[in-house]
């Protein structure tokens, strides 16, 4: 029980708008395509939005399974391409905050699914608030989202930084977003790894771009993934290309896999903040 590596992956980027959470829903299902068994976690704990994204109703959510009220099974959705999705609960602040207990909870509840599973893609909310740090720090891999903004770099450094600093996290994942060319890609990329490399000990790996792509949008107006709605787009092509690179990935070396070490990471707060 438990023996199978899970890889995490905690979706990130420090600035709000930059499109988080469609990476997160296509890279799930650009994974699925490839074979992985895939559940998606909506950690946006406050603002919770993937299943708005994808026209489902979630009616129970990880609230539900925190408050003890149902199982982890019972809020599972089933998203397009076979991928699983745990809903979280929008607008709901006592999720903002969860006690350690809970934390707890809540990790066994995904210790207990860890069998069927090969990845776990985590949306995290905007900001470096503290759930946004715990996913993030809990993960095996951390993949922040930059877009053509001076914010975005501005904030993705803040998180970096925090990361590094407080926690010393030092290997990080970057992907462009809504890119008008691979060349800006790589650019943005440039400006991060400048700053990042002056005053930080990390090392930053480029995934790959995403292109600017108004099938984003009609697909958003559909209720559904631009990877199942369009998948010969530019931007669905992308998708495809970044999850056979996500696929080659190392996996967690410990045999008891990494939902153990994510949920148990997650608890393990540090009471420094606290004591303040």
């Amino acid at each position: 029980m438990g023996m199978h590596p899970v890889q995490v992956i905690a979706v990130t980027g420090g600035k709000g708008g930059v499109g988080k959470t469609n990476v997160s829903v296509n890279l799930a299902l650009a994974l699925a395509d490839v074979g992985r068994r895939v559940m998606l976690m909506d950690a946006d704990l406050g603002l919770a939005n993937i299943d708005v994204l994808l026209g489902l109703t979630a009616k129970r959510t990880l609230a539900d399974v925190i408050s003890g009220e149902c199982d982890l099974r019972d809020v599972i959705l089933q998203g397009p391409g076979g991928i699983r999705i745990v809903p979280a609960a929008s607008g709901t602040q006592s999720m903002v905050q969860l006690s350690p207990l809970q934390h707890a909870g809540l990790i066994q509840a995904f210790s207990d699914i860890s069998d069927n599973l090969d990845v776990l893609i985590i949306d995290t909310a905007a900001g470096i608030g503290d759930s946004v740090v715990s996913f993030v720090r809990a993960a095996q891999e951390v993949l922040v989202v930059v877009c053509d903004e001076p914010t975005s770099i501005t904030d993705a450094y803040a998180l970096i930084k925090l990361l590094n600093r407080d926690y010393g996290m030092s290997r990080f994942r970057v992907l462009a977003n809504m890119a008008h060319s691979p060349q800006e890609g790589r650019n943005l990329f440039a400006k991060l790894t400048k700053v990042t490399d002056r005053f930080l000990d990390v090392a930053l790996q480029y995934v790959g771009a995403v292109p600017y792509d108004e099938s984003v949008r009609k697909a958003v107006q559909k209720q559904r993934a631009v990877y199942d709605a369009y998948p010969r787009s530019r931007c669905a092509l992308a998708f495809k290309a970044i999850a056979q690179k996500v696929d080659a990935w190392p996996l967690p070396a410990n045999p008891r896999g990494h939902l153990e070490f994510f949920v148990e990471r997650l608890v393990q707060q540090p009471t420094a903040d606290s004591a303040v």
